[in-house]
């Protein structure tokens, strides 16, 4: 029968008070929102940009086989229903939280670099995606152009990668997948927008990884 590694069971059982006594844990916890921060800024900026700027216009297969229909309601669900277990799992967990801020901030200048890297302009017969959430992040005005790679699928798939019960994770994926399909009814992302959010969201994850466990004995 084989075990958890022991530094995976004092990480399952530890504390918010117990893990904030560790120095290594404080300087890795400010630093990832002294970070963060000022980035939540920049995207008011950036995003303002890229919706001025004109791109390509993609001959997308799965998109003209799919008539484009508002699916806004269901999209809320899984994207907030992914947030509340984030929260519900991270008050517990204080290691899940750095984790996950970690990886939150490395997706972010990732899909930044990309956005910038790859223009492109929204897909035809898009149907706007109006959430509260967005609008605090990107500014009042809807985002269209903020394509390569979603950053709704990378944010639901992140918690997957985060979490570690079993039951939480097998729901994550699915809510995961789920909603990238629903992007694609309602015409928000290419299919390479959603596809691609996987891959480079595993990678930050494992990113992430490396520098939260930087140092730990």
């Amino acid at each position: 029968m084989q075990t958890a590694p022991p530094r995976l069971l004092q990480e399952d059982k530890e504390t918010w008070s117990c893990a904030w006594s560790q120095t290594l844990f404080r300087i890795k916890f400010i630093a990832v929102w002294l970070l963060i921060f000022p980035l939540l800024d920049i995207f008011h900026l950036f995003f303002t940009h890229i919706e001025k700027r004109e791109g390509a216009v993609l001959n997308d297969w799965l998109l003209n086989q799919l008539p484009a229909h508002s699916v806004s309601l269901p999209v809320f669900i899984f994207i907030w229903g992914a947030a509340l277990l984030a929260i519900i799992r991270c008050v517990k967990n204080p290691q899940i939280l750095l984790l996950l801020l970690w990886t939150y901030l490395l997706v972010s200048i990732s899909r930044i670099l990309c956005i910038w890297m790859i223009p492109l302009n929204a897909p035809p017969n898009l149907i706007p995606l109006v959430d509260p959430l967005t609008n605090f992040f990107y500014g009042k005005q809807y985002v269209t152009k903020d394509l390569f790679f979603s950053g709704h699928v990378s944010s639901v798939f992140m918690v997957f990668l985060g979490l570690r019960k079993k039951g939480d994770k097998i729901f994550m994926l699915i809510s995961a997948v789920c909603l990238g399909f629903l992007l694609l009814v309602q015409h928000v992302h290419y299919t390479i927008d959603v596809l691609a959010a996987f891959p480079a969201t595993y990678l930050c994850f494992r990113i992430a990884k490396l520098i939260v466990r930087a140092g730990v004995r």
